[in-house]
């Protein structure tokens, strides 16, 4: 399952409309197990995060964060991680690339949980991106 909360004011945020977005994205990534909490922030918050766990002293979009591989009981679904998006980037960008936001909330979503799924598009020569922009598709984002 996964949870999404808001801890900004900036913008109310349909978490429950998210939550459904974000469950079929998993789906769509091929992980239809596993559990994951997304947060929506603020730029003071997610410059915090930055600064704390990457050492980079100024906002960024989304940030994710990968849950440890531990063994867990075949009942249970794993923990995929957290991802926390900042919503005044979120604002910014949107405006900056003409599209609504929440088409710009969707894409921030799927590129955090495509990080949790074991992606990473500073390593994988265009992997992640190509395998993005095709769920970008199927999703209609």
């Amino acid at each position: 399952m996964i949870e999404v909360v808001s801890r900004q004011r900036q913008r109310k945020m349909d978490c429950e409309r998210w939550q459904a977005f974000s469950e079929k994205a998993v789906q769509a990534i091929g992980k239809d197990k596993g559990d994951a909490t997304i947060a929506f922030v603020s730029d003071r918050q997610i410059k915090e995060l930055n600064k704390r766990f990457r050492g980079v002293d100024t906002a960024t979009d989304v940030l994710s964060f990968p849950a440890a591989k531990v063994a867990v009981e075949p009942a249970a679904q794993p923990n995929l991680g957290d991802i926390a998006i900042s919503v005044d980037r979120a604002v910014i960008q949107a405006r900056q690339n003409r599209l609504p936001f929440e088409r710009e909330i969707a894409q921030l979503i799927l590129h955090g949980l495509l990080h949790l799924c074991g992606y990473d598009h500073e390593t994988d020569d265009g992997e992640m991106n190509r395998l993005e922009l095709r769920l970008r598709r199927k999703l209609n984002i």
